[in-house]
């Protein structure tokens, strides 16, 4: 058999096609293409709603001359004023013009991020489309008669789509060591924050207002010292409830950084990147074995075990995850200075009880009861059916007979998600085996 027949041909075509799909960076540099063609086709995210009711002459965006289109987009997107923060170092595109005296300020809901720089050329915006993960987008803050949304052309994926953000597009808080024009210093390290973060290494270039005991982080303060930039006055930083000496408020919408929206910025943010992590990798292992299927003659609905375990493999981590099974315990009280913690409980929903995964503990951890309310997501509910089906059983059997690795989970805790689960999202037992 010589090289140019049809069978060698079709074993090269196989296990190159194995090559490119199983090499660890395919998930990181190949999510433009097929079968995830991210950023093509946008209609469901929900700036590129918005942008369709712009269009269609069916909205409109109120600018003002103080702060261009933030108010009116964040009215639009149902955004509150009082889930601002504020951070002060350089990381983002507008870097020039932020300073420890003019941080940038974040506004949020559970899909979309807005960022507001004071005499900023755009508003910059990161939202969540339900089967491509985070998408980005710029608004020129010139006044316009038609309003546009820029969708980004990947410039922003160099930091939004690495090991920090599971490998996919996604959302990005981090932690660093800043020098009085807010420049990060790389060189001593940056940390990538979530609800699994130990306190002290938290909130390195953010404003945080709010009280939290005897327990120390790296926001409110610069590190003064080049030789040893780590060497930061965490003292100095701790329990601040006003900002008014650190920089003028005024330009902003509210006087807050509060501390617990940054904390559930946090979660949110990483949970929201795990949920891109299971469709992505579900979506391109099932396209994998359609591949292999059809070169090696297999029926067309045939899963290999190594699609089946790459899908369970992504699975498993967003389960631990969605159930706080590696969360830094809080070792004293937590309080915000805004009405961020109570307007974000309030959105509910609630069960018969008047309990709900937005229900706050702030005490000994994050929630109440440690189960993402980002269950309710779109994202969510359009996960692949294989994996949505393979995370609602683990859930099932996690919440009524307990698992080693959940032990932080008590009788009671598992009890009530069970219960909440059940009466505020009843099809969720219905879509598993």
């Amino acid at each position: 058999m010589n090289a140019s027949s049809p069978a060698v041909f079709t074993l090269s075509a196989v296990i190159a096609a194995w090559l490119l799909m199983t090499t660890p960076s395919y998930a990181q540099l190949n999510f433009e293409h097929e079968p995830i063609n991210y950023g093509a086709n946008l209609r469901d995210d929900p700036i590129a709603q918005l942008q369709q009711a712009l269009d269609d002459g069916k909205t409109e965006l109120n600018y003002s001359d103080e702060h261009g289109y933030l108010e009116a987009v964040l009215e639009e997107l149902g955004i509150s004023p009082e889930s601002q923060v504020l951070v002060y170092s350089k990381t983002s595109f507008q870097l020039s013009r932020i300073t420890p005296r003019r941080p940038r300020a974040l506004y949020f809901n559970d899909q979309t991020y807005i960022g507001w720089v004071q005499r900023g050329d755009v508003l910059e915006i990161m939202t969540t489309d339900p089967q491509q993960g985070a998408v980005f987008y710029t608004l020129s803050q010139e006044k316009d008669k038609k309003p546009k949304f820029v969708q980004d052309q990947g410039q922003c994926l160099s930091c939004h789509a690495s090991s920090r953000t599971q490998n996919v597009p996604g959302g990005l808080i981090r932690s660093a060591f800043v020098n009085p024009a807010g420049q990060p210093h790389y060189g001593s390290g940056t940390f990538t924050t979530d609800h699994s973060s130990p306190f002290e290494d938290r909130w390195g270039g953010w404003y945080v207002t709010g009280t939290h005991g005897d327990m120390r982080h790296m926001g409110n303060v610069i590190s003064k010292d080049r030789d040893f930039p780590e060497k930061i006055d965490r003292e100095a930083g701790a329990n601040v409830t006003d900002l008014s000496e650190r920089l003028k408020t005024d330009p902003y919408l509210t006087s807050h950084s509060d501390i617990v929206a940054l904390m559930v910025l946090e979660h949110q943010t990483q949970m929201q990147n795990y949920l891109t992590l299971v469709n992505f990798e579900s979506r391109m292992a099932q396209h994998h074995d359609q591949v292999m299927n059809k070169a090696l003659e297999r029926p067309a609905d045939y899963v290999s075990d190594t699609t089946e375990r790459r899908i369970h493999n992504a699975c498993d981590k967003l389960i631990r995850y969605m159930l706080f099974a590696d969360e830094f315990p809080l070792t004293s009280p937590v309080e915000g200075t805004s009405q961020f913690a109570r307007e974000f409980a309030a959105v509910g929903p609630q069960d018969s009880k008047e309990r709900s995964l937005r229900d706050l503990d702030l005490h000994l951890r994050l929630f109440r009861y440690p189960c993402s309310y980002m269950i309710y997501s779109p994202q969510f509910d359009q996960l692949p059916d294989g994996a949505k089906r393979y995370i609602v059983d683990r859930l099932q059997k996690i919440l009524t007979d307990g698992d080693p690795e959940f032990t932080h989970l008590t009788p009671q805790d598992r009890e009530n998600i069970r219960e909440i689960l059940a009466e505020t999202k009843p099809d969720l037992w219905n879509s598993g085996s």
